[in-house]
Parts: C-alpha cells; sequence; structure tokens
C-alpha cells in the first residue's frame, strides 16, 4: 500500500498502483471511503496504524468488487466500525442484481460480489459522515455516492471520474485503464452526474483510479464536454 497525504484532512492509499482508499480525519478517528480489492485490509490496518487513529466509519462509494473487496475482512477486525453505502448498492451488496431503473445494465459481469457484512447505516443525499456532505452520483453504478469536505473543497468522486491514464469520466472509454468505463452502468446519467459534481467547483478531486487533482475545476470540464460529446448530451 501506498500512503499520499493530501491537505490536512486526506490520505490516500493506493493498492495494485491504481486502486485508490482514502482515510478522512475527523476529531474522533479515521472515516474510510472505499476498501479496494481483496486481499487489502492487512494493509489498510497497518495504514490507520501508521496515522495514528482508529477507522471508526467504513463507508462505500459504491460496491464494486474493486471498492468492497475488502470490506468483508476488515468489518472482521473492526466490528465496532459503522459501516455505510447507498440503499440501492446494498441491494447489490446482498445479491439482489435486479434492475428497477428500466434501463441499464449492470456493466462487467461478476462486478458486485457478495457481502457478508450489512450495512449499519443506508445513505441518502443530503446525509452528513462527520465532515463530509453525501451527494447522490449516479451512473457509474445506480446507487453509486460521492462525498465533499466542506472544510477544504475535496471532493471524493469515487468512479465518476478517473484520472488514471488522463482525466475522464467514469463512462469515457480510456484504452489505458478502460474498466470504469467498460463496467459503468448508464453513460447519460454517468455523465450528468459528472456535471453536477463539476457545479460543486472542489478544490481537490479524489477519485477511485489515479492520482489526485488539485484545482481539478478546468480538468474536470474538459472531461465533460468530452463526455458530452461521446453521448450526444
Amino acid at each position: 500500500m501506498r500512503i499520499t497525504p493530501h491537505g490536512s484532512h486526506l490520505i490516500q492509499v493506493t493498492q495494485f498502483w491504481l486502486i485508490n482508499m482514502y482515510f478522512v480525519r475527523e476529531a474522533d478517528g479515521l472515516t474510510l471511503i472505499d476498501t479496494g480489492a481483496a486481499g487489502g485490509a492487512k494493509g489498510i490496518l497497518a495504514a490507520a496504524a501508521a496515522l495514528g487513529q482508529p477507522i471508526r466509519r467504513i463507508v462505500l462509494t459504491h460496491a464494486h468488487v474493486d471498492h468492497v473487496g475488502s470490506l468483508d475482512a476488515l468489518h472482521q477486525q473492526l466490528p465496532q466500525a459503522e459501516v455505510m453505502v447507498s440503499a440501492r448498492d446494498a441491494r447489490f451488496m446482498r445479491g439482489d442484481l435486479t434492475l428497477d431503473e428500466g434501463f441499464g445494465s449492470l456493466g462487467l459481469p461478476g462486478g458486485f460480489p457478495l457481502c457478508k457484512t450489512t450495512p449499519t447505516r443506508l445513505l441518502a443525499a443530503g446525509d452528513k459522515i462527520g465532515s463530509l456532505d453525501v451527494i447522490a452520483a449516479p451512473g457509474h453504478s445506480a446507487g453509486h455516492m460521492a462525498f465533499l469536505d466542506q472544510r477544504d473543497g475535496t471532493l471524493i468522486a469515487g468512479d465518476t471520474y478517473t484520472t488514471a491514464g488522463g482525466i475522464s469520466t467514469g463512462g469515457t472509454l480510456r484504452l489505458l485503464f478502460p474498466l470504469p468505463s467498460l463496467a459503468t452502468w448508464h453513460k447519460p446519467t454517468a455523465t450528468r452526474t459528472a456535471a453536477a459534481l463539476l457545479a460543486l467547483q472542489p478544490s481537490r478531486l479524489a477519485v477511485g483510479h489515479g492520482p489526485v487533482l488539485e484545482k481539478p475545476v478546468a480538468a474536470m470540464q474538459k472531461a465533460l464536454d468530452e463526455a458530452r460529446r461521446l453521448v450526444g448530451e
């Protein structure tokens, strides 16, 4: 695991060079955003120990395998930590793969693994998690969420944007790293969500795959313009 601090509150934890998780510092301890792929629990716990704070909350942007892969192993070690995800993606976690929105698909086969861990809190837009505002960000998955730290304007965007191989929306195919696009549930929705996140004018963009960007607004606009051309919006 590679540990990279950004500002006073955000710590990026990277698994396999391309999968990002994030710690957000709060007064009572750490909020962990996403759990990476399977096999990452030991490294995540070691990173928290190095930071000298306990993990109080585990929050999931969405339920894809590279975001919930270490959830069960972490929950075994941290049974008192809260576990939070959107109500929609909680259904995927327990094996309910039905599509009730009337369009789209699940993306890559096997993208949503069955999780033994039951969330302790189901998230909705407008909720607060410590210093984080919860923002509905559907498109990459039906119940995808993003999180905005009001202290410094950091936006943790999950796979709505990716910066691996150059910044793009998660639904835009990048040959150097095609998986976010291939796994996107509904690209027009993902593009509209990318626009909504851009409208927040974040000071920092933290994504599921690729480097964190400082002052990202111009780059986000460029990625959004490209996505709109591709989906015809």
